[in-house]
Parts: structure tokens; C-alpha cells; sequence
């Protein structure tokens, strides 16, 4: 199994600071891609670490398996998908005959690129008894060769309805995998991917923030590393932080994810006071690849429809079928 080799573009720099749009630019700019949505019957899905201008633009802000269901049953013509390239994918294999473009082409993702389809079918057949289940966060081609996908938010209920008799491999993120396998008891194969961005907090940086805010709950996402899990108060999708922290009477929480999260969970909670984690670096984390989708890059792949997400007719049969029965079980009570 191959781990991340190299998760960002070359020459940029992991903490790149992104400058800010001016205020009546976002403005004018929020307004033609608004109108610009009205004429091509589209629809605007983004993901919660997308920048805020892009989230206030958006029609449908959440998670990945909120967005799966957006785009599995949206009415949209054209879906424009402000995230990075598997998910797009994903809108692209639930809506073949749709028109799918994703503001950057280059937005990617290191658990998609820890985990390639080749590599992938190779350790598949050193066991023909396994049962595939993969992290949404991966591509076409590994999803196709998967039973079932899986988001954060459900995967504790696809493990557990995974078949008894077979041996199963979670695929490409392993933080992901091994606390699954703390809430399912279930053992299973990992896959050596994960998150550049989540791997960035440690047990040292997590500890110092909360001897700084004891009183303030924690919420960590389940791509961190086991150290930084086992100081959380609460380990979740990103969803579901915004459900916990609704429903927490307390008025600081803590917040270990990728920093576009605090944008809707100040919209969402304006009563509370949301402190992002530091890591031993600084005192937030972005996804490079989420950041590179800017308001003037969905304006322009609105107007011009590129760059399309375009996929061959047998890779979508294959890849549709365990988004499906994903699906399919995250719908059962």
C-alpha cells in the first residue's frame, strides 16, 4: 500500500494566506453569479471549507454526504460544485446527463492521491475475500472498484451493515478507519492515506489549547490522528459539529477541522464563540486545495461551463453502484 507522497503542488507553500476580495467587489461579483445561476437552471453546491464568500453564494452548504444527496436529487441542469475534484466526480456519476463543472481544476485531495486505483486493485487481489469500503474521499476509479462508500458522517453505520463473513478493507484514510473501528468493534484492513490537513494537530498543540479554554468543549473531526481523538469531548463530521454545537449550552467551543467550518458555525451559532485549534504551526488550518476555488473562479467556470468533470460510461456504472447502496443505508432508520 502506497502512503502520501506529495499532497501539494510543488512551490506552494502549505500556509499560503489568501487575500482577501474587497467588499463591493464581493458584492457585484456574488450578484452576476447569482443571476448567471437563474439562466443555465443551475444549482451551487459547496463544502463547508469552502471560502465564505463562496458558502454565502451557495444554494446547499454542507457535508459529503450531504452533498451526495444534493446532487443525487437535484432538479439543476448545470451543478456547480465548489470543492475538490472527487467530489465533483461523485455529482458527475449521480447525474451523468448533467453538465458538472468544479471552479478549479486542480482542486484535488491527498487521501485521493494516497490511494490510486492501480495500487489499490493490486492489494485487492492478494485476498479475495475482501469487502471494499472506501472514504468518499477518493476517486472515480477507486470508488469503482468498491462495495460501498462511506462519509465521515456515516460511516459507523455502513461498517456495522457490512456482511459479517467478510474481511474488510477501508480505504485511503486510516485516522478515519481506526476510529471506526473503535465505535463498530469490527476489525478491518487500512489503507496508510489521511489528511494532510488533519494530521496537523497533535497531542502537544491540542493539549495547550485546552489548558488555555478549559471550560470550552472540544469537537474534533475523525481524520485526526488517534493523540488528538482521545482529548476531544466529541468526535464528529462536520454536520454534525453543527449540531453539537447548537445544542451545547456552552458559549466557547473548540474546533479542530479545516478552518472553513467556523464561517457557517458563526452563521449558524452568532451567540457562541468558536476558537480554532492551533496546530504547532499556527492557530488555524486550510486546505490548500479547498482554497484554491475563489468567487471569480465560479463566476467564470459559470460562464464558460469549463472546466467540466467528464468521465468514461463503464467508470460510472461501477462507481454509481456503491454510492448507491451508500446511500441506500444512510437512508435506513
Amino acid at each position: 500500500m502506497s502512503n502520501v507522497v506529495d499532497v501539494l503542488p510543488p512551490g506552494v507553500d502549505r500556509f499560503q494566506v489568501r487575500k482577501p476580495m474587497p467588499p463591493a467587489q464581493f458584492d457585484a461579483l456574488s450578484k452576476e453569479i447569482l443571476d448567471l445561476k437563474k439562466k443555465l437552471n443551475a444549482v451551487i453546491l459547496a463544502h463547508n471549507y469552502q471560502v465564505s464568500e463562496i458558502q454565502d453564494v451557495a444554494d446547499y452548504v454542507g457535508d459529503s454526504l450531504g452533498l451526495s444527496q444534493q446532487a443525487a436529487k437535484t432538479p439543476a441542469e448545470v451543478i456547480v460544485f465548489c470543492g475538490v475534484h472527487f467530489m465533483a466526480e461523485t455529482a458527475k456519476i449521480l447525474n451523468p446527463h448533467k453538465v458538472v463543472v468544479l471552479p478549479d481544476k486542480d482542486a484535488g485531495c491527498s487521501l485521493e492521491q494516497s490511494c490510486p486505483a492501480p495500487k489499490l486493485k493490486e492489494f485487492q487481489a492478494t485476498n479475495p475475500n475482501f469487502y471494499t469500503i472506501a472514504y468518499i474521499n477518493c476517486s472515480a476509479a477507486v470508488k469503482a472498484l468498491s462495495d460501498v462508500i462511506c462519509t465521515s458522517g456515516n460511516a459507523v453505520k455502513i461498517v456495522n451493515a457490512a456482511p459479517k463473513d467478510k474481511d474488510l478493507l477501508f480505504v485511503p484514510d486510516e485516522n478515519l478507519g481506526s476510529w471506526v473501528m473503535e465505535q463498530t468493534g469490527r476489525p478491518m484492513a487500512l489503507w496508510r492515506g489521511d489528511c494532510y490537513v488533519h494530521v496537523e494537530w497533535t497531542h502537544a498543540s491540542i493539549t495547550r489549547i485546552r489548558r488555555e479554554f478549559p471550560d470550552a468543549p472540544l469537537v474534533a473531526h475523525p481524520e485526526c490522528t488517534k493523540a488528538v481523538r482521545m482529548l476531544a469531548d466529541v468526535v464528529c463530521s462536520t454536520e454534525r459539529m453543527v449540531d453539537f454545537c447548537k445544542k451545547s449550552p456552552a458559549k466557547q467551543i473548540i474546533i479542530v477541522t479545516e478552518a472553513g467550518m467556523l464561517h457557517r458555525l458563526k452563521k449558524e451559532c452568532p451567540d457562541k464563540t468558536f476558537i480554532p485549534a492551533p496546530t504547532d504551526n499556527c492557530r488555524c488550518n486550510e486546505c490548500r486545495y479547498m482554497k484554491m476555488n475563489t468567487l471569480e473562479k465560479v463566476y467564470n467556470c459559470m460562464a464558460d461551463l469549463q472546466p467540466r468533470i467528464e468521465l468514461d460510461e463503464e467508470t460510472i456504472r461501477r462507481a454509481r453502484l456503491p454510492i448507491e447502496r451508500m446511500l441506500e443505508i444512510s437512508a435506513r432508520p
